[in-house]
């Protein structure tokens, strides 16, 4: 009769670390609690591992399953073996997740006392098993003192060293090879493509027709850069902190730390290392740049922590925090920004943010779900989202003709008349991004779907042909 097989939890049979999960959902949801975290650690792991197992709320369904070797275990039970679970993680998550596996015949975990990792766990499987009475499942350095009393090992998730080390010295039934991360990894961490939407803060040089000055466009130039960074810092934590959602969405589930392709720990780690990189360079641009690189960082984290979940707040907040890129801009690059600006980027950005919760919302629609995860939303409330951002949109298109109606569009443009072709450009693409959320189309994005999309790329150049007509001048 073949031996039992014993499996890890933590980066074996998951993609992450439900210590660092509970530390983060703790972050999230009780925040004072995080400076109880030095005392729980000095009366020993296990205890904070039981005290931090207690205050988190977690849907086992939703965690990043190892698949492939969920699928190889339940081959192994058909043919009669016996399954145990195995795990540092406390007693009341590893239950929680083998009840939800239904594949486990038992379950050996930290208990509040002892912290079953390394070698407590080879000393505890000895006592229970004997030398050699059963094969291991596991993936990291610690895992290879129970290799050592183990018949058989069956590596998973590991680094190269740990599988050469592990073959080298054990018998390695299997392995099960973790997935790489590279420079594709890193740039889905920090959201590249997100960076687009710090584009806006050169719009000030653009609306003020500042093109021949070189100094201004280094300094938003350098702006840019400190922004993108503290933008990815912020991404980073939203995602930290936003797991449990995240896994439930059909899409965002894929991001690198909610499928466990990335650790936790990694971006516990980066984050604050983007955030001086980002502060440092914001000190070089000079002006007024800092406070506000410094006031939108204080925002997005009020959004992360708090505002995201307040139903129409946190549409709010998003036009807020576009329209402060524009700020931002004009701060870096020493304008005085226009009310008619401010007032037009205001109610477009709301416009989007409604774009981007109603197409959450069909989401979770078409998911058959009543209500957004982590959002203060029904998705009864949809239609109502959906009024409530068109009429932002058109709302925006009205400040933009009583800005054109102006004495500054005649002290600017050569031809004034020729910019009201903006307004019928501007109005198609509203209408239009709206249509696609309508139909289902939608990123959750709307500013990258429309760098994406054809027609939105349309809108965008004639958008721009017809302030350079208007600027340059036309001979009719």
């Amino acid at each position: 009769m073949s031996p039992p097989i014993v499996v890890d939890l933590d980066g074996t049979l998951i993609h992450t670390d439900m210590l660092h999960e509970s530390a983060l959902w703790m972050l999230r949801d009780k925040p004072l609690d995080v400076l109880h975290i030095p005392g729980w650690l000095m009366s020993g792991k296990a205890v904070l591992k039981r005290e931090l197992a207690g205050r988190a709320v977690f849907q086992p369904a939703s965690l990043p399953y190892n698949e492939r070797l969920l699928a190889w275990l339940a081959q192994q039970r058909a043919a009669g073996r016996t399954l145990i679970l195995c795990t540092a993680s406390d007693d009341s998550i590893a239950r929680a997740i083998a009840g939800h596996l239904g594949v486990f015949d038992e379950v050996i975990a930290s208990n509040g006392q002892v912290n079953l990792a390394g070698r407590n766990k080879a000393a505890a499987l000895q006592e229970r098993f004997g030398e050699g009475g059963f094969d291991y499942v596991g993936n990291s350095s610690a895992d290879l003192a129970v290799w050592a009393l183990a018949r058989r090992a069956i590596v998973v998730n590991a680094s190269n060293s740990i599988v050469n080390k592990a073959r080298q010295l054990f018998d390695v039934e299997q392995v099960f090879p973790r997935a790489e991360l590279g420079v594709r990894a890193l740039a889905r961490v920090l959201r590249v493509h997100q960076w687009l939407k710090n584009l806006l803060l050169f719009i000030p040089l653009l609306a003020g027709h500042q093109f021949g000055a070189i100094a201004p466009w280094l300094g938003i130039g350098l702006a840019f850069i400190s922004f993108s960074l503290c933008a990815s810092t912020v991404y980073i934590a939203n995602d930290l902190l936003d797991l449990e959602s995240d896994r439930q969405h059909p899409r965002k589930r894929s991001r690198p730390f909610a499928s466990g392709l990335v650790p936790a720990w990694m971006g516990v780690v980066l984050a604050p290392v983007l955030l001086f990189v980002s502060l440092l360079l914001g000190a070089q641009v000079g002006g007024n740049f800092l406070p506000w690189l410094l006031f939108y960082f204080g925002v997005t984290c009020a959004y992360s922590w708090w505002l995201k979940r307040l139903i129409l707040v946190d549409c709010l907040t998003l036009a807020m925090l576009y329209t402060l890129r524009i700020v931002a801009g004009a701060a870096a690059a020493g304008i005085v920004l226009s009310f008619w600006l401010l007032a037009f980027s205001v109610f477009l950005f709301l416009s989007l943010a409604f774009v981007k919760r109603y197409a959450e919302l069909q989401v979770q629609i078409l998911a058959g779900k009543t209500m957004a995860h982590g959002r203060g939303y029904l998705t009864s409330d949809a239609p109502l989202v959906q009024i409530l951002g068109v009429v932002a949109g058109y709302a925006a298109v009205v400040v933009l003709s009583l800005y054109l109606n102006s004495d500054a569009v005649l002290a600017l443009y050569r031809q004034p008349q020729v910019i009201w072709g903006v307004v019928p450009v501007i109005l198609f693409w509203i209408s239009w991004i709206w249509l696609q959320a309508h139909r289902g189309r939608m990123h959750d994005d709307p500013l990258v779907f429309a760098v994406k999309e054809p027609a939105s790329l349309a809108a965008g150049l004639a958008f721009a042909v017809v302030l350079t007509v208007g600027t340059v001048g036309f001979a009719w």
